[in-house]
């Protein structure tokens, strides 16, 4: 079953230029697109192909110019479907900063259910369970001004939470962060997403944070112009090079190593798997 489908949608807006002149930007082209229930996507693309306009389609910050965004079946060009479809796809960005609101991180992970009605009591359960899902219970009676840029990300992921969505888009969680931060947010992420079968969507240009994923889409210039598992992806070294991407760093070793002969398999993803089949190359010899 699934939980997003986005059926040939055209996303366009008007950029104002000098003197008076307006010029039609098209930042999603013919998208279509479907995510099932319980899935970790990821959406790859350099700046300016189109994957932070899709996310906001996402959780109807943005309107199809032409097309249609289903979340759960309800079209999110429909005002009356724009409460529901944000509590049931949370929305995660880039700059943690941007997402909190109160000077305690528990008020700002009580933040969201409040507004939409949630009892008090049920309210502080889910703070709680939330915080300790990110790992961040033991910060709950601090400021986010003194935490890290990760574990402000990771109060901003908890917040999302305690509105207990099925789905949460994360629009580049990790750009800001130092490896480490980069490396507990996705944990986070990746957790919610196995221990309570969250659907997540996360948008990136980091490679290694995609290995992982069930699938992924590459986005060029507003268009998706290939889909497939981290290996069917990955695998195509040179055709990510054409679209300006990158590859995770085992695989384009692999690929160098490739170029000079060595028989390596194109599908590898680690550096486990790299050292496991140099190991066994070796052997063979």
């Amino acid at each position: 079953m699934n939980i997003i489908k986005i059926k040939d949608l055209i996303f366009q807006y008007i950029r104002e230029g000098e003197a008076e002149e307006r010029e039609v930007i098209t930042a999603i082209d013919g998208v279509n697109l479907e995510v099932e229930k319980g899935d970790f996507v990821v959406i790859l693309g350099h700046n300016g192909s189109g994957k932070s306009s899709l996310a906001k389609q996402l959780n109807a910050i943005l309107e199809p110019t032409k097309g249609a965004v289903y979340i759960k079946q309800m079209d999110t060009s429909k005002e009356e479907n724009i409460p529901k479809i944000r509590q049931t796809a949370g929305m995660v960005f880039q700059n943690p900063d941007n997402q909190i609101v109160a000077t305690i991180v528990e008020e700002d992970v009580a933040f969201g259910p409040e507004n939409i009605g949630v009892e008090t009591d049920e309210i502080w359960k889910r703070v709680a369970v939330s915080l300790k899902a990110v790992g961040m219970e033991a910060f709950r009676l601090q400021s986010p001004n003194h935490l890290s840029g990760g574990q402000k990300q990771r109060v901003a992921i908890a917040g999302v939470m305690a509105m207990e969505p099925e789905c949460i888009i994360l629009d580049e969680p990790t750009a800001m962060l130092d490896p480490r931060g980069r490396e507990d947010v996705i944990a986070t992420v990746r957790q919610l997403n196995e221990t309570k079968k969250i659907t997540i969507l996360l948008i990136t240009h980091n490679m290694e944070e995609a290995i992982d994923a069930d699938k992924i889409f590459v986005m060029d210039k507003g268009k998706v112009v290939m889909q497939g598992t981290p290996r069917e992806i990955f695998s195509q070294v040179e055709q990510l090079k054409a679209y300006g991407l990158e590859v995770p760093h085992a695989t384009e070793l692999a690929y160098q190593l490739r170029q000079e002969g060595v028989n390596l398999r194109a599908d590898i993803l680690s550096n486990e798997e790299l050292v496991e089949e140099l190991c066994q190359l070796n052997c063979s010899i």
